[in-house]
Parts: structure tokens; C-alpha cells; sequence
């Protein structure tokens, strides 16, 4: 299966650790005046926070769409050169393992 998306946002890892996050989009949720940014990061301080947003945090994703994101090494995000705003494709196969 091979899929195009959008780079919406690219990101370092938030413990410091060499990654970089890349949030991809499909082009149909990208783009044209009805887009609205409603990326935000919700942070909880107990289970019970947790749980008492969760039903708020799932609706809101449900109204802006649902993002792709990769965790790639800084010299795989070096190597793909790639910017936000720039449309890749991700290719998806099933691999056999172990099946005669």
C-alpha cells in the first residue's frame, strides 16, 4: 500500500534524545480556507486528569483530523532533506516472517 502525505510539522525530541518528529497529514485534510491549526499538547498530572479529559482530547483530534507521525534519527532526517510543506509517500508491505 503506498500512501502521500503532508509535512505539517517537524519537531525535536522533547527528552533530548537525537530524533526528530515528523507529522504528516493527508492532502485532503491540508490546505484551502476551512483549515484550522488545532495542534496543542494536552499534559495530565494523574491518571484521574487523565481520564476525566480523555473524552475532550479524543473529540478535539476528531474535528482537526488525525496526523501521521514518524520518529526518525537526525541523519535519516538529514538524508530525506525534507520541509514542512514538502509531499512524500510512505509505502507499506507485509512481511512473511518465519512462514515457510
Amino acid at each position: 500500500m503506498k500512501k502521500e502525505y503532508v509535512v505539517t510539522e517537524i519537531s525535536a525530541s522533547p527528552d533530548g534524545s537525537p530524533y526528530v518528529f515528523i507529522t504528516l497529514k493527508s492532502p485532503e485534510e491540508v490546505g484551502g480556507p476551512q483549515k484550522r491549526d488545532m495542534s496543542t499538547v494536552t499534559s495530565f498530572h494523574s491518571m484521574d486528569d487523565m481520564f476525566k479529559n480523555l473524552g475532550r482530547v479524543i473529540s478535539r483530534q476528531m474535528v482537526g483530523g488525525f496526523a501521521t507521525v514518524l520518529k526518525l534519527s537526525l541523519s535519516e532526517y538529514e538524508k530525506l532533506d525534507i520541509k514542512v510543506g514538502d509531499r512524500v509517500s510512505l509505502e507499506i508491505d507485509k512481511i512473511q516472517v518465519g512462514v515457510p
